[in-house]
């Protein structure tokens, strides 16, 4: 089954040559079922890139999804083209009045680790959102710095700087085989990595919830949070192929000190083309995770937020 995306929207012709299964607005208009409804909070500046990534992951799944984009209230982005944001974006000061719900949020990362939370311009509209979500959302995934910031708002684990940015492909280990998140992972896995900043295990544990995936290089990959009906990542499997080189190449010519990402480029030469070699178990957790929302959310919208937390309470969408 599709995702439904406006046809206006780049993300729906790009997907539309890669072979994910896109519908428009009137096709699935025609469809006597229920879509679940996914919102995607989107702090990165390059907006349509990110629209991309998290569209393809969640296209993929065999289900029908209506993807809706969502921004902060007073926050202007510089990157991306004030058309397109009125276009296709709704801020949250209106999604929050209309009291409207969604069977899944996605808040990605932003690039401001060096920022306490606390200084960050919008913070104090971001936890409204986490508040929110609690009553209007089934589930959450917090992306890398939207997940530290998920974790810290409701468990107060703090993040730690790194002396040295985490930066390429790395190895990681399955800790929970069993999880249905984590069903057709491999044993390990390679997981792009690219932040300032940490949360640690014994931090993470400490407040109860299970790290699912670890790196003994760079610390906790992803969280369970089963009282807030959320995954925490903190790291890029939404990442594409290109996109640590991009990284790169971007501060290699604005002169910062930067390393050659990690195990990414073949011989760790950044002349020869990058492999993905994460693009299946991206595809896996995003399916995954889509997959326990439709077991387990309700079909009558109305009724989010005000059953059991328990996942596993609700009620099927399809029933």
């Amino acid at each position: 089954m599709p995702i439904k995306l406006p046809e206006d929207l780049p993300a729906y012709d790009v997907l539309s040559r890669e072979g994910v299964m896109v519908m428009s607005e009137d096709s699935a208009s025609r469809q006597d079922i229920r879509p679940l409804r996914i919102a995607l909070l989107n702090l990165m500046p390059k907006k349509i890139q990110t629209e991309n990534q998290f569209a393809r992951l969640i296209g993929a799944t065999p289900l029908q999804i209506e993807f809706s984009l969502i921004r902060m209230t007073e926050h202007q982005t510089r990157n991306t083209a004030a058309e397109h944001m009125e276009a296709f974006y709704r801020p949250f000061s209106e999604v929050e009045a209309s009291g409207e719900k969604f069977d899944g949020l996605i808040i990605t990362g932003a690039p401001i680790e060096h920022l306490e939370f606390a200084e960050v311009t919008y913070w104090d509209e971001l936890k409204r959102v986490f508040d929110w979500s609690q009553t209007h959302v089934h589930a959450t995934f917090g992306v890398c710095w939207g997940g530290m910031a998920m974790i810290n708002y409701f468990h107060g684990v703090k993040k730690h700087i790194l002396d040295h940015k985490a930066f390429g492909c790395v190895r990681h280990q399955n800790l929970a085989p069993a999880s249905p998140f984590l069903r057709g992972f491999s044993d390990d896995m390679v997981m792009p990595v690219s932040r300032w900043t940490e949360m640690q295990r014994a931090e993470i544990e400490a407040a109860g919830l299970p790290v699912l995936i670890d790196s003994p290089e760079t610390g906790p990959a992803l969280v369970e949070d089963k009282a807030h009906r959320a995954l925490y990542i903190f790291n890029h499997l939404e990442y594409d192929s290109t996109t640590l080189k991009d990284e790169y190449d971007r501060d290699v010519e604005a002169g910062k000190p930067i390393n050659v990402p990690a195990n990414y480029y073949p011989n760790d030469d950044p002349t020869k083309k990058p492999q993905n070699r994460w693009r299946s178990h991206a595809h896996l957790l995003f399916t995954n995770w889509i997959s326990e929302i439709y077991m387990t959310t309700p079909f009558d919208l109305s009724r989010i937020g005000t059953e059991s937390t328990d996942w596993r309470a609700a009620t099927k969408v399809g029933a």
